[in-house]
């Protein structure tokens, strides 16, 4: 067997041999390109400047060269990081505040047309992906902000973006009633449109590698089947428009939020209602659960017993926000036991520090906050953006940020 029919499909085999073609006809090499052209197969396969074939292999190749460039810089930034980690581990006990953003250090993005309704990283690459009502989703190089390409496929605004797990597939949800999957490996193509909602779908999100759940403003739920694209369950209990939903750490409960102003705790797998979270004084805009490794911190916040060891289930607490300028924090009896106070306009996002020492949030009055959990008290706040600031995504392997705006740009922030 030979070494390419080792390691590509026989359909990359068809496209490289194209290209090969493509190329060869483009330098002149008319002798070698009729020699291949028979010894391939591909005696009825004319290069044309319209054929997508057209200058792909060099297209490629400098892929290959800007990639093989990147794969070194990131060798050398790991060896510092793991120097830095050295540093940090022999501090012991001690807390910083090193690793939040900074108000001078970031990147701009701006290729979008209107505004931002939510930024994400890629699990395992420094990739951004940001979405936007101008109805595309744009990727980004997250290190050095260089866009990369745009997806089109919505016919209105594209209102979540979510990757899986493994960072194999992007999920995309709309104000056109659709969810679209694109397939991060070849090419970001999109691979299958779900239909079945009523009113445009507001949110989306993975529930372990297989399972996708939307919320939309035909106040249902829904949960597919990522393998099929078929809808598995529908789940219903919100009076209004459900805003946002989001997934605990072990895939068993889902949290919600609506123009109803409640938040609500569901079973995953039953659809039952657990909670029905009631406090807040208009919509609530986003809904977490509070990652485990927050669990002390919250402890601390609560004066409870340092004593007793904590029980770490995942789901026991939950973090909203709304447009009453409040963050709540809830515990499992469905009480709100902290209201964190010092917004001045709507609250649009949160996400939690990998710390555990510390959440974010964004907002209308256009700031990003860093919020110390253990104290409850605001220690930072930046002026993010000339417009409202509608999200907020920590990168899982790099100390950055990324936020996104009404005024159309999105921001990598430095955190140090």
């Amino acid at each position: 067997m030979s070494y390419l029919g080792a390691t590509l499909t026989t359909r990359q085999k068809s496209e490289l041999e194209k290209a090969i073609l493509d190329y060869l006809q483009m330098q002149g090499y008319s002798k070698s390109f009729q020699e291949f052209q028979i010894e391939s197969g591909n005696q009825d396969f004319q290069p044309s400047e319209n054929d997508r074939h057209h200058n792909l292999l060099a297209k490629k190749w400098t892929s290959v060269i800007r990639l093989q460039k990147k794969i070194i810089e990131l060798e050398s930034k790991m060896e510092e990081c793991e120097e830095q980690l050295k540093t940090v581990g022999s501090r012991k006990g001690e807390r910083s505040n090193e690793y939040l953003p900074q108000q001078t250090e970031h990147i701009q993005l701006s290729q979008h047309k209107g505004p931002i309704t939510r930024v994400v990283f890629h699990p395992s690459y420094l990739v951004l992906a940001t979405a936007s009502e101008d109805m595309t989703i744009k990727i980004w190089d997250a290190e050095t902000g260089e866009y990369e390409r745009t997806l089109k496929g919505h016919t209105k605004s594209v209102q979540d973006i979510a990757f899986d797990p493994k960072g194999q597939y992007l999920v995309s949800c709309s104000s056109d009633l659709t969810i679209r999957i694109w397939d991060v490996q070849n090419e970001y193509k999109n691979i299958r449109t779900l239909y079945g909602h009523d009113h445009s779908v507001s949110s989306v999100c993975f529930m372990g590698p297989d399972r996708i759940v939307s919320a939309s403003r035909d106040k249902s739920i829904k949960i597919w089947e990522l393998s099929s694209g078929y809808c598995t369950k529908t789940i219903v209990g919100h009076a209004e428009w459900v805003r946002r939903a989001s997934v605990s750490e072990d895939n068993r409960l889902l949290v919600t939020c609506s123009n109803d102003q409640s938040v609500r705790v569901w079973d995953g797998n039953t659809g039952e209602c657990r909670l029905d979270l009631r406090g807040h004084e208009n919509v609530v805009e986003c809904a977490e659960f509070v990652p485990s490794n927050c669990y002390s911190s919250i402890a601390n916040l609560l004066g409870l017993d340092p004593k007793i060891q904590p029980n770490t289930t995942p789901g026991r607490y939950v973090l909203s926000c709304s447009r009453d300028k409040l963050i709540k924090l809830w515990d499992s009896s469905g009480q709100p036991v902290h209201t964190f106070v010092g917004h001045d306009n709507w609250v649009r996002s949160l996400v939690f520090h990998p710390s555990g020492h510390f959440f974010l949030s964004v907002s209308d009055d256009k700031r990003l906050k860093v919020w110390d959990l253990k104290t409850g008290r605001c220690v930072r706040t930046i002026d993010a953006a000339s417009h409202f600031v509608t999200t907020v995504a920590f990168c899982p392997i790099a100390p950055l940020l990324a936020t996104g705006s009404v005024d159309t740009n999105a921001t990598v922030w430095q955190c140090k």
